[in-house]
């Protein structure tokens, strides 16, 4: 339990995020006998899955049972866990200092994001009730569970993509324009070559029936039966801790359509502002749960690689100070 003392107490590695990036990276830094202190809102991401996959000896796992999993693991390599929202950080003489909303302060010498995204779905009557279950986006996390249904594909950016990859595991393959612009000029013939049919009208509701999708119904009334739903969300960063630091977030652009925003950072999670590291899908939105965990490693052997740099250059200059002159 984190007490009173514990929270105004400095650490190394201050990590706002408690899913498997943040969790991960302080493993790597406690078993670096780093101090960390762990800030979780408790709200992932995946919480609405049953399931995580090709997590390799964790397949079909629970995405909270792996949280509590890894809150053990941190905590055996001496993190705290500090339960709040984070609202604000500055930088301090020392570091880092971060507010969390009931007005207590964790002191830090580095900081890491690890806060993740929020997915943003098209605004259609009964597809957000579904999501993580039959409303799905990912073909490597879901994909299996659902093969060979019925599956319907609502039109993104990414809707011909999406579409060929969800084909390679069922042949019941359906695209809804929707509302989306019109597909690009070769998307048609593509799809048309491996027997995915494309429907123009806009959907207007998701049917459920006996807690499961059993279809959507379009906007003259017609009915079409599914299994599944397969949406292109916009993948909003969760970086607005960040921006007192300094960093900003870029969007995310694919065939000339925005599909989010992310925090710009090295290939070890260091983003343009001394100290400040990210991983996890705030940097990463692709990101699978086993690649957030390895982002995760990355960075926390990064950020004790930095402290010790740092120790180092304090070492040598206590040691000149001390030599005669």
């Amino acid at each position: 339990m984190t007490t009173d003392t514990d929270r105004h107490t400095p650490v190394d590695a201050i990590i706002v995020g408690g899913g498997v990036a943040g969790l991960s990276a302080a493993v790597a830094l406690g078993r670096s006998r780093r101090s960390v202190a762990i800030i979780d809102a408790g709200d992932p991401r995946n919480a609405p899955a049953a399931h995580s996959h090709n997590y390799l000896t964790r397949d079909g796992e629970s995405p909270l049972e792996l949280v509590r999993l890894g809150r053990d693991e941190a905590r055996h390599y001496g993190a705290r866990i500090v339960e709040g929202i984070a609202t604000s950080a500055n930088r301090t003489q020392t570091g880092f200092e971060v507010t969390l909303a009931d007005g207590s302060v964790v002191h830090g010498r580095r900081l890491l994001v690890t806060t993740g995204l929020t997915d943003v779905l098209p605004d259609i009557p009964g597809l957000a009730d579904r999501w993580g279950r039959d409303v799905l986006h990912c073909p490597y996390c879901h994909g299996w569970e659902v093969r060979d249904r019925r599956i319907g594909i609502i039109g993104s950016a990414m809707v011909g993509h999406q579409a060929q990859m969800w084909r390679q595991l069922t042949e019941h393959v359906t695209v809804f324009a929707h509302t989306a612009q019109e597909l690009p000029a070769a998307e048609p013939e593509r799809l048309a070559a491996r027997g995915i049919e494309v429907v123009d009208e806009e959907i207007v509701r998701v049917d459920v029936d006996n807690d499961a999708i059993v279809g959507v119904t379009l906007a003259s009334g017609t009915q079409i039966r599914l299994d599944a739903i397969v949406v292109g969300p916009n993948f909003t960063s969760r970086a607005d801790i960040l921006v007192s630091l300094g960093v900003g977030t870029t969007e995310m652009v694919m065939n000339d359509h925005v599909l989010g925003t992310y925090v710009e950072a090295d290939p070890v999670g260091a983003t343009s502002v001394p100290g400040v590291w990210v991983a996890g899908n705030v940097s990463a939105p692709m990101d699978t749960v086993v690649a957030a965990s390895a982002a995760g490693v990355k960075a926390g052997a990064a950020i004790n690689g930095d402290l010790i740099e740092e120790e180092v250059r304090s070492a040598v200059a206590r040691e000149k100070s001390t030599q005669p002159a």
